[in-house]
């Protein structure tokens, strides 16, 4: 398999030396990996330096996700490009099962299916028994921005992450809407599974700016760069929030659990 891997990191170094620990754990090569530092004032850039990654890129500045996504994905220019979030763990064959469930149903861009919140179960013995009995199960048209593969096609007819450190977090939202109207396929698998922990780097750049845990990052107005009427936009959300619903209906019916969960109940909720 033609593939790399890459996220960017701000801070958080524990939580960038668990993703990496995982991965190292079920073999996933380093070398595939380029980590993107936006100036992290902690200890993160002397602990990626002491690691055999494929590349470490380290800006001056924080310049935001487009911009470090983009730089990761033309690095290491590959037929897939994993690019996904720092604060995650990757379980036994997830970029197998994410690059094979995608040639599959020929798919563009794929995500794995997922558990959110912290790690209170057995996230291994749960992402191999997932994995059995949902490898197979697919949420066609529907993909996010925690972990995604994307194929080297949709750089080519859709175009990258756009490159403005303003954005804070909105560039998944512009990148998913060009890559819709270029006519890409995406889908989420149960074929792959990770541990996220939840935003952990949006959520310390909101305490930096002193904004409460609900208070959007990014400009209130970003959504106007879609170019999309109001009604439009207002009605793809109540599309979506009714096809997530039947979704998460179907699977929990056929294998007892759905594709993306949650753990801060204290129990696996989905």
């Amino acid at each position: 398999m033609d593939y790399a891997i890459t996220f960017a990191c701000y801070n958080q170094v524990d939580y960038t030396r668990q993703c990496i620990e995982s991965m190292q754990r079920v073999g996933t090569p380093l070398e595939r990996l380029v980590v993107v530092d936006n100036a992290s004032g902690d200890e993160t850039l002397a602990y990626l330096r002491g690691l055999p990654l494929g590349k470490i890129i380290h800006n001056r500045d924080n310049l935001g996700c487009g911009v470090a996504w983009n730089q990761g994905a033309l690095e290491l220019q590959s037929e897939w490009t994993i690019i996904m979030n720092n604060d995650v763990l990757v379980s036994p064959q997830w970029v197998q099962g994410l690059i094979e469930s995608a040639t599959r149903h020929q798919l563009d861009i794929v995500s794995p299916a997922m558990i959110e919140g912290p790690l209170n179960y057995d996230f291994a013995a749960f992402a191999q028994q997932a994995r059995q009995r949902a490898g197979s199960t697919m949420r066609l048209g529907w993909a996010h921005a925690v972990c995604l593969a994307v194929h080297q096609r949709v750089w080519k007819e859709a175009g990258y992450f756009r490159a403005s450190p303003k954005l804070l977090g909105y560039e998944d939202t512009l990148f998913f809407h060009e890559a819709r109207k270029a006519g890409m396929q995406v889908g989420t698998t149960g074929a792959s599974w990770l541990h996220h922990f939840g935003s952990i780097t949006q959520s310390a750049m909101k305490r930096e700016r002193g904004l409460k845990e609900s208070q959007e990052l990014g400009y209130r107005y970003n959504h106007r760069l879609l170019h999309q009427p109001w009604l439009e936009r207002k009605m793809d959300k109540v599309r979506l929030k009714r096809q997530l619903r039947q979704w998460r209906e179907d699977e929990i019916a056929q294998l007892g659990f759905s594709l993306w969960g949650s753990s801060t109940s204290g129990a696996l909720s989905w």
